[in-house]
């Protein structure tokens, strides 16, 4: 079943289109990366499924049915320009946002506890928002993002101000909220996380959406028919016709690290018998592009 369809998404503003004829359709219990370069598209897409923004054209469903204001209360938003109150202490904001998304006070004090000792950040419960830090301010946010155990939960550049240490505690509570039901849409510039966290993703560039589906399977399809050899002694020209090389680099002494491309309809087998019969085969493996060459590959360029 499908968490969140949308259905041909048109917006406008004055003389300039944010987005074209946009279909997505993302798979409930899943991690979607939403991606594209800055003025694509993306924001005023997450804007119009939480309702800041309504489309020129067509429609949003969550769950089978049609988008509204019941909606609200079962989507958790991370927005990329975070909003906390300043003046109001860490746990007391917890609560209250809480309460916001139709939580009992005792629910919401409960798991605002449990959520700041889980990410350790309790001790500071009494403090005000101000007296933190940003990577601490960036923790109650994302709280009070999921506080809810929301069914739909969307992330617009989730990392950014936390240390290395921070970012994987993040991806780790991303990754269990999937198991435990939760759909993430996830926002995001920095495609090691991508690599690390989606199952699907799209692209949008320039307002339309240029690539989507499954994240194995538009790697697959971006397959070059190319592969990375080390191997001791250099190949000397060695190779058949069929077989390109595209770069070769020393690694030490005596041994090598060469790329590979074979024609159309060469089996990676049939590269690998040839080369063990002219050199010592160390490591075989076929480069498969990353979701960041492919993303280079479609946008590169565009302004």
């Amino acid at each position: 079943m499908e968490a969140l369809i949308a259905k041909n998404i048109t917006k406008r503003y004055a003389n300039h289109t944010a987005l074209d004829d946009v279909s997505l359709s993302i798979p409930s219990q899943s991690i979607f990366g939403l991606l594209g370069p800055n003025g694509a598209g993306k924001t005023t897409m997450i804007r119009i499924i939480n309702q800041i923004i309504d489309a020129d054209e067509g429609e949003v469903l969550v769950n089978g049915t049609r988008l509204n204001a019941e909606h609200i209360s079962i989507i958790g938003y991370l927005p990329e320009e975070r909003g906390l109150y300043k003046k109001m202490k860490v746990g007391e904001q917890l609560v209250y946002l809480g309460q916001l998304r139709n939580m009992s006070r005792k629910d919401a004090v409960e798991k605002s506890k449990a959520w700041t000792k889980k990410l350790d950040i309790y001790e500071w419960w009494d403090k005000k928002v101000e007296d933190l830090s940003k990577g601490m301010a960036q923790k109650i946010q994302f709280i009070a993002t999921v506080l809810n155990e929301p069914q739909l939960i969307i992330l617009d550049e989730p990392f950014s101000g936390f240390d290395p240490v921070n970012a994987n505690l993040i991806k780790d509570e991303i990754l269990e909220l999937r198991e435990k039901g939760s759909t993430i849409i996830f926002s995001t510039h920095r495609m090691e996380s991508v690599e690390e966290l989606c199952d699907h993703i799209a692209l949008i560039n320039k307002s339309k959406l240029i690539l989507d589906g499954s994240k194995k399977q538009i790697k697959q399809s971006y397959r070059s028919n190319t592969y990375l050899v080390e191997h001791a002694g250099q190949l000397n020209g060695s190779l058949p016709d069929k077989f390109t090389t595209l770069e070769n680099q020393t690694l030490d002494e005596n041994f090598y690290q060469t790329t590979i491309k074979t024609a159309e309809g060469i089996s990676p087998n049939e590269l690998l018998t040839n080369l063990i019969g002219i050199t010592e085969v160390h490591s075989f493996v076929e480069k498969i592009p990353s979701i960041s060459e492919i993303f280079i590959s479609k946008v590169g360029g565009t302004k």
